[in-house]
């Protein structure tokens, strides 16, 4: 009967449309009458087919369910009916984006941001919370299972190749928990997740379908849109049991999880931007020892641009320097810091990577008074010459041991006099920062073995491998960085080699590595007058001319010195690490066009054209440069009103003459 209404009634409102002079509040009674009709359609589209023609049926599907449910008994005809709306769930105008396990529903609209550049940070973020959940569940009798994981290796990168670089980790005689946990089953004793900032619900499907272990994932967004986005993908990948959505301030709903029993476990902010104004809220929000995982895109601050503007959201000063990209890592986590002493709780880093436009740190929070004390002897200012580019670190505490107790005082200093010793330029002043290690090199091990075992877990498995491997090679008590060619640039000759310049420290009795953050980066314990005698060296056997250098330039006064030290460039065997004789993937390569930071998500969606124009006109300039004259009109530029601009002013001349 109520097809037989609505078909009717479609063919009224066909033939008869409502009179435009008449208008009925909230929704008119035609409008009812096409929703009616619509309804039934759907209905019928619901019934299997009379005829040969197949049903309309997305071409992508969903990704297969949970291994525990793949064991289960086929399904039966009732179990296909009730999955076949989640199949034909596809409104207009959408697409499905396969990440992982996780097939997501997005707007062709840009009406909730998506960054598909980011596979990498999720799948990092996958494996990290995947350790953290093997190594916290097993204090609580259960065992973390992932698939693909036949056995546990320790992954060495030692330089004799045989087998002591894959050793099974040893048992210690441990009885085997009695509960075991797959991805994508619902443990009670499991872990509770928080997505403050989910946008489509991407992440939060993923540590649902991938990440064993987990009790519950709160998806949350302040945009209505992306919360029902999130509600649908939920639905569409079979996560519901696993998966809520939520609506709200991110900030609120955290400060209203403060409570002992009712914080989470892990807290995962991925902001567009600064991730500032929800560090106070997550550093209460989380529970003893658990797992903050905070994305900050806001590089141009944090790197130097706009020093004021970093110290007004993370309390530190951020200097523009070689070593600016480790530097942003070490400020967001003094900032943690900070806002944790707060509350009388401190952090401990886990793995913080930086990656071209935005950088990524995992820590843990946890509660004790007396370790609080130990923050200000963390933190430290930097003294940066603009000269040479030579750095200094000042702590902003001390402390020392007095047999069972622990002294407190203030810092001495500064290390540095008015003036640079080296090139005698004046010094800029940073921070304060992060000075202790921003790693935990067990941790790491540990998330480079599972990944290095299982590497079809993850699309971006062997970037993973590469930058790990990077980081357990890094000198984890020497913060910040070098670069060989601003040493060089500075003193205006040729570029060392790598390894010639890390034999010539390792030669002089100094440890050195490089860094994740950087592909020409040396870190190294050696001071300052070290690495300029270095240079100096290197300048003897390629000399510059001197002549036609200024007497008050750095390369100046750096060369009218001796060196104290006779360098030896001999390349030794321990100068090439392990992770570059081997080839790894251990740096960012462009994967596609516009691949940096995407357009803000709009209300009402769409990105605006002027942008990608803007974008397309500002590449190439100096290759592709106008002389047409009849296309300077369409490329405004303000030189020209100053008559600056000698493109123009020449076009000018031409045209007069």
């Amino acid at each position: 009967m109520l097809v037989c209404s609505s078909r009717l009634f479609s063919l009224i409102i066909s033939h008869h449309p409502p009179p435009s002079c008449i208008r009925f509040p909230r929704q008119t009674f035609w409008s009812s009458l096409v929703s009616a009709a619509s309804a039934s359609k759907r209905l019928r589209s619901m019934d299997p087919p009379k005829t040969a023609e197949a049903p309309d049926i997305p071409t992508t599907k969903p990704p297969p369910t949970p291994s525990a449910e793949s064991m289960s008994p086929a399904p039966t005809d009732a179990a296909a009916d009730e999955e076949q709306p989640r199949l034909e769930g596809l409104l207009p105008g959408e697409t499905v984006v396969k990440e992982g396990k996780a097939a997501i529903l997005f707007p062709s609209a840009n009406e909730v941001f998506y960054n598909p550049v980011q596979e990498f940070n999720r799948d990092l973020t996958c494996a990290v919370i995947t350790e953290f959940a093997r190594d916290l569940l097993a204090q609580r009798g259960v065992k973390v299972v992932v698939p693909g994981e036949k056995e546990r290796v320790v992954v060495s990168l030692s330089e004799e190749a045989n087998e002591a670089d894959v050793q099974t980790e040893e048992k210690n005689g441990a009885e085997e928990p009695a509960v075991t946990v797959t991805a994508g089953e619902k443990c009670e004793r499991g872990l509770r997740v928080l997505e403050g900032l989910a946008a489509s619900g991407l992440r939060s499907v993923r540590f649902a379908l991938e990440v064993p272990g987990l009790r519950s994932v709160t998806a949350n967004d302040f945009s209505t849109k992306a919360a029902a986005l999130i509600a649908r993908n939920a639905q569409y990948n079979g996560v519901n049991h696993l998966l809520q959505a939520s609506c709200r301030d991110a900030s609120m709903l955290m400060y209203e999880m403060r409570g002992k029993k009712e914080r989470y476990d892990v807290i995962d902010l991925d902001p567009y931007g600064s991730p500032a104004s929800f560090l106070d809220a997550a550093v209460q929000a989380v529970s003893e020892g658990g797992l903050l995982c905070i994305t900050c895109t806001d590089m141009a601050v944090m790197a130097g641009n706009s020093g004021e503007t970093c110290y007004s959201k993370y309390g530190s000063v951020s200097i523009k320097a070689k070593y600016c990209h480790e530097m942003a890592l070490r400020i967001i986590l003094h900032s943690l810091e900070q806002r944790a002493g707060v509350y009388q709780r401190y952090i401990q880093p886990l793995l913080s990577v930086s990656v071209d436009f935005y950088i990524r740190v995992f820590v843990r929070v946890f509660t004790g008074q007396a370790t609080v004390k130990n923050s200000a002897s963390k933190q430290a200012l930097v003294y940066n010459c603009v000269g040479c580019g030579s750095f200094h670190l000042q702590r902003m505490g001390r402390r020392t041991s007095n047999g069972k107790h622990m002294k407190y005082s203030p810092a001495t200093g500064p290390p540095v006099g008015p003036e640079c010793e080296h090139c005698g330029q004046r010094h800029q002043l940073g921070g304060p920062i992060w000075a202790e290690p921003i790693h935990n090199l067990p941790f790491v091990q540990k998330v480079l073995s599972a990944v290095s075992g299982n590497p079809s877990r993850f699309g971006t498995s062997k970037r993973i491998e590469g930058m790990l491997s990077m980081v357990t090679e890094e000198l984890e008590d020497v913060p910040l960085y070098y670069t060989v060619d601003s040493l060089s640039s500075t003193i205006h000759c040729n570029t060392p080699p790598l390894l010639q310049f890390r034999s010539a420290l390792l030669h002089a009795g100094h440890r050195v590595s490089l860094a994740h953050a950087c592909k020409n980066a040396i870190k190294t314990d050696a001071p300052p007058a070290v690495l300029w005698d270095i240079m100096r060296c290197w300048e003897k056997a390629n000399p510059v001319k001197r002549e036609k250098l200024s007497e008050t330039s750095p390369s100046f006064k750096i060369l009218a010195s001796e060196p104290s030290l006779e360098a030896c460039f001999t390349v030794r065997e321990d100068a090439n690490p392990q992770s570059r004789k081997r080839h790894l993937t251990r740096f960012q390569e462009n994967p596609q066009a516009f691949w940096g930071p995407k357009a803000r998500a709009k209300a009402g969606g769409g990105i605006s054209t002027n942008l990608q124009d803007k974008r397309k006109k500002c590449q190439n300039k100096r290759k592709n440069q106008i002389t047409d004259s009849s296309q300077l009109k369409d490329f405004p530029c303000m030189k020209r009103l100053s008559g600056t601009c000698e493109l123009c002013c020449n076009q000018i001349k031409s045209d007069l003459t």
